[in-house]
């Protein structure tokens, strides 16, 4: 119990934080590739002094030294780089480990994106903590109006039935808020898995082939299709498998909570629509 008590009382104390910083940072130690990515693109990627696994965009990203990834943090290499603040993913990041960094009084802010129009909030609160709030506000800006246009291109489009293989094994999919859902519901497209009890449930493929999708999407990730990913083809009884009917957006695009994202889900949109015809 004590425990959870003390990790209340450090979130309250990490959210006052966010309101007090007295000057633009300059030392960042970033603990989430998009966090990484939206830092560069508002012009503040050079005062990144650490980061975690997966970091790799822009290509200067890829020499950012890295002090852990979304399992655990090696305090000694974050402490060892004297940063004057840390963004953190709210649900992507250690908080045991978190705790322990702020006990020794680094600040520490959040990046915790929801919702796809969450992206601009993030890109404004990044300018806020590095003082570079115009260029921010115009990235953010952009963001919004690129997001309103694919949204006006489908809307009230053929609604189309999606399967997500968002993993194979466990076979995993996607369901009420997540980010993903949010994603293909721009589309248009509907998802026979969207009223699941949590946000990437668990299924099996006796369900799919149940619920016989139009379409089936199967992620890449640096341009490579999963080995694991399902042979399909084995039910042609699918109406996706019996007209070939697959989708792989690139996951590294699509997955972070980016400005890149919405290159990446115009794209998917498209290719959604050509099944439409």
């Amino acid at each position: 119990m004590a425990k959870y008590v003390f990790t209340l009382l450090w979130f309250i104390s990490v959210a006052s934080i966010a309101n007090t910083l007295d000057k633009p940072a300059q030392r960042i130690i970033a603990l989430a590739p998009h966090i990484v990515e939206n830092l560069y693109q508002i012009g503040a990627g050079d005062r990144i002094i650490g980061t975690t696994d997966h970091a790799d965009f822009p290509e200067q990203a890829k020499s950012i030294p890295r002090i852990g990834n979304y399992a655990a943090l090696s305090i000694e290499k974050v402490l060892a780089t004297n940063p004057d603040l840390i963004i953190a993913w709210k649900t992507g990041n250690p908080s045991e480990d978190l705790a322990r960094l702020a006990s020794f009084g680094i600040p520490i802010v959040y990046s915790n994106p929801l919702a796809l129009e969450d992206v601009a909030q993030e890109l404004r609160d990044l300018g806020q903590w590095t003082g570079l709030t115009k260029i921010a506000n115009e990235k953010a800006d952009a963001y919004l109006a690129d997001l309103a246009k694919v949204r006006a291109d489908y809307q009230g489009a053929e609604p189309i039935s999606v399967f997500y293989e968002l993993w194979p094994r466990p076979l995993t999919t996607i369901a009420k808020n997540a980010w993903l859902q949010q994603q293909i519901k721009v589309c248009g497209a509907t998802n026979p898995f969207v009223d699941s009890k949590t946000d990437y449930p668990q299924i099996n493929i006796e369900q799919v082939i149940i619920k016989s999708p139009e379409i089936i999407i199967q992620p890449t990730s640096h341009g490579h299709q999963s080995p694991d990913k399902i042979d399909w083809q084995q039910w042609s009884e699918i109406p996706a498998v019996k007209h070939n009917a697959f989708i792989h957006p690139n996951a590294d695009m699509l997955y972070r909570m980016t400005s890149r994202s919405i290159k990446e889900l115009a794209s998917l949109c498209r290719l959604i629509d050509k099944h439409r015809q």
